[in-house]
């Protein structure tokens, strides 16, 4: 029974070596007739059933090798195994019976880079195959010598269930029957040079809890999505020309129960708690860092293995989807933050999946980021390429996700970033870009534009890289918006100054008007800036405590006022005092205090008239949007501008960013007539000294500023006035 080239294939089966299992296990005709192999180590006995009746065909033997089974059935014929174990007795189909799973289109779109449901296909789908359900898993993995899924269900021996190689794409697959949802698994493959720690899989749905590291078979996802009035209005509600307020969130550090030592809230009690809100405080969206499961909490999600399946740490993925449903009711648009630059090294993730660069750059010099200590995905190979492309389209398809702000867009684009001389390597052509992560975010940007009409994709990107947010036929790189890095570091850097050093430093609020409408901008004030020792936006402000808090209160009503879209740290919006610890919820505590609630209150003032003013977010991303009237005083730091909409009333902007209240201060306005006050930063409700012109304010026909009326205003200190003439 086990001669000749038999006894090759049973000795590559037991070192777990055997590259294509479904040429000796499995139903076959040898020289003696029919044939059925089963290699089940650990089994006392194996009966061969008919696959209808169940009845018994024949009884295996047992070979001279442990746990290789053989029966010779009078014809081969539909089957099942009955397998007796030593705790129990289990009767299912062959795996090793059935055909090839994949169908060669979806191959054939894998290996192009261009399946766009990588998500349905790859990874474990719990499927029905030839009648029969069970759980279809295929994976990439084109240089392994064999690989095999493993689990609780096989005692987690690779020698139980090794896969099929699919040639040429390099994928590998296999049916295993009556294997259920919520099952955990991974895969065992044997590299080149022997075997590899255990990997989770790159395309799982579900993961195990960290610091757990399997994956686990997910169900489809079976939601009842009742967003449809959102998702029919979404093209429109998110153009250019609409308000773009968004609040960006931690989700395991918002808000605990029980206080800092309690728990994580989960998804339901997040749409609870924290849509309520953010519809009180006026923001249009919300922003979670990256919730992709990652190994290490730390990272905050910026270092994510499983791309296509949400953190396990807040619930079920249908609890997932379920959040994003609230949110849409509510009016609320959500947009993740998504990592295709780099992913950590933990062993059981992407980094070296087969036994060689798959997934990276097989170089240091392209394929890892010393800064990071993580690999750089290989976006020039199709296979990747197409991975990441899918992941995107898995988030704003299968999750009605209504934007991707895309990390580290910068260190994507530039062959050299954060490297020395000598320790990186051009392009083909000699230069420092890299050619094919550009491609691959231009690929991204027309196929989410056709695929998810109306979704975001938004670059955080800090250099001067040209056309971020123009169209891809126009030569950019078709973002809808980039983050505006400049404008945040030269404005925090003004506002941290002391009032006296001010003047000298002027320049630095009004240099964002050269390129602001250069691209779509958003205005990020982010994690980022509260962290690592930078200090909390609150404590960055210079002076004694009321000064702090009319700095900030000064400072969002110039970040508001100001042409582009805002984005906000969760915490800044009540001026936290401490810098934010992912481990530690915000404080909360701080809102019985006047000074914070004062902030808050403004912040939702200030979202208020930001999406009811069509002149202060129309326009956003053109000069025609905006014009200055006061930008050289730098005497008494002071600015003055106004915002346009397409129709109606200009408001007129003044800010005051000195201690020292200004009477009589004259600014030249286009109407006549008398003119609103809509905001005063400086007002008593903000906790304010309620300085400054508080009401409304007569035009004078004295010309000034170019203009042919003026309007004389008392400025409160450290304080801010938007008005609106009342008629026009």
């Amino acid at each position: 029974m086990e001669q000749g080239a038999d006894r090759a294939q049973i000795e590559a089966l037991v070192r777990a070596e055997h590259g294509d299992p479904f040429a000796f296990l499995g139903p076959h005709h040898d020289d003696q007739g029919p044939v059925v192999r089963a290699y089940l180590p650990g089994a006392l006995g194996v009966e061969l059933l008919d696959g209808d009746s169940g009845q018994t065909l024949c009884p295996f033997e047992q070979a001279a090798t442990p746990g290789l089974f053989i029966a010779r059935p009078a014809q081969l014929q539909r089957y099942r195994l009955r397998i007796h174990w030593s705790e129990g007795v289990q009767e299912t189909e062959d795996p090793y019976a059935f055909g090839p799973l994949l169908g060669e289109t979806d191959l054939y779109l894998f290996a192009e880079g261009n399946h766009r449901e990588l998500g349905k296909v790859f990874g474990a789908q719990l499927t029905e195959h030839e009648g029969v359900p069970g759980v279809r898993f295929a994976l990439w993995a084109p240089n392994a010598r064999r690989v095999s899924v493993v689990g609780a269900f096989n005692g987690w021996d690779g020698r139980r269930h090794p896969m099929r190689l699919r040639h040429p794409a390099g994928v590998w697959e296999l049916f295993v029957p009556r294997l259920q949802a919520g099952e955990v698994y991974k895969y065992e493959l044997l590299g080149q040079h022997g075997l590899l720690p255990l990997k989770a899989d790159p395309v799982a749905l579900a993961t195990e809890l960290p610091p757990a590291t399997g994956s686990v078979v997910s169900a489809p996802l079976d939601f009842h999505w009742q967003d449809q009035d959102w998702m029919d209005g979404r093209q429109r509600g998110q153009a250019h020309d609409r308000p773009l307020s968004i609040y960006e969130v931690h989700v395991g550090s918002w808000r605990k129960e029980g206080g800092n030592d309690g728990r994580v809230l989960n998804w339901h009690e997040l749409a609870e708690q924290l849509i309520p809100y953010v519809q009180e405080l006026g923001f249009s969206h919300i922003e979670l860092l990256p919730i992709m499961e990652h190994p290490f909490g730390g990272s905050w999600g910026y270092q994510p293995l499983s791309q296509f399946a949400p953190t396990s740490r807040y619930g079920s993925p249908r609890d997932f989807a379920a959040f994003i449903d609230a949110c849409h009711r509510a009016g609320i648009g959500v947009i993740l933050d998504w990592v295709p630059a780099h992913f950590p090294t933990d062993a059981h993730g992407l980094g070296r999946f087969d036994g060689t660069a798959l997934y990276e750059y097989a170089h240091p010099f392209e394929g890892f980021h010393q800064d990071w200590d993580t690999y750089i995905y290989n976006l020039g190979r199709t296979e990747v390429h197409g991975f990441m492309l899918a992941s995107a389209l898995h988030w704003l398809r299968a999750y009605h996700i209504d934007g991707l702000r895309v990390d580290a867009v910068a260190s994507m684009l530039y062959r050299d970033y954060s490297r020395k001389d000598g320790e990186w390597i051009p392009n083909r052509h000699g230069g420092r870009e890299n050619l094919e992560a550009i491609d691959f975010l231009r690929h991204l940007n027309d196929v989410v534009a056709t695929e998810a009409p109306g979704a975001l994709v938004i670059a955080e990107e800090s250099t001067a890289w040209p056309g971020v947010s123009r169209p891809t036929r126009e030569g950019g790189l078709g973002f809808a918006y980039k983050w505006n890095m400049g404008w945040m570091h030269d404005s925090l850097k003004y506002a941290s100054e002391d009032p006296v050093n001010r003047s000298h430093h002027h320049h630095q609020l009004t240099f964002g008007l050269l390129y602001a409408f250069s691209e779509h901008f958003i205005l990020p004030i982010s994690h980022d800036e509260v962290v690592h020792g930078k200090r909390s936006l609150l404590d960055k402000m210079p002076g004694d405590r009321w000064q702090k808090f009319a700095n900030l209160r000064l400072y969002f009503s110039f970040m508001w006022s100001h042409p582009g879209k805002k984005l906000l740290f969760m915490g800044c919006e009540f001026g936290q005092w401490r810098e934010w610890s992912h481990d530690s919820e915000l404080d909360w505590y701080l809102l019985r205090y006047g000074e914070h609630q004062g902030v808050q209150t403004l912040l939702r003032d200030l979202n208020a008239l930001y999406r009811a003013e069509p002149a202060l977010h129309q326009l956003d991303g053109v000069a025609e949007g905006f014009q200055w009237l006061i930008g050289d005083d730098k005497g008494n730091s002071v600015y003055a501008w106004l915002r346009k909409g397409q129709d109606g009333a200009p408001l007129l902007v003044v800010h005051n960013f000195t201690p020292v209240p200004r009477s009589g201060y004259r600014i030249g306005v286009p109407l006549p007539g008398t003119w609103q006050v809509l905001l005063n930063s400086d007002a008593e409700g903000y906790a304010g000294s309620n300085a400054g012109t508080l009401a409304e304010a007569h035009a004078e026909d004295d010309t000034s500023h170019g203009q042919p009326h003026s309007l004389v205003l008392d400025l409160p200190p450290l304080g801010a006035l938007i008005l609106k003439p009342t008629s026009t």
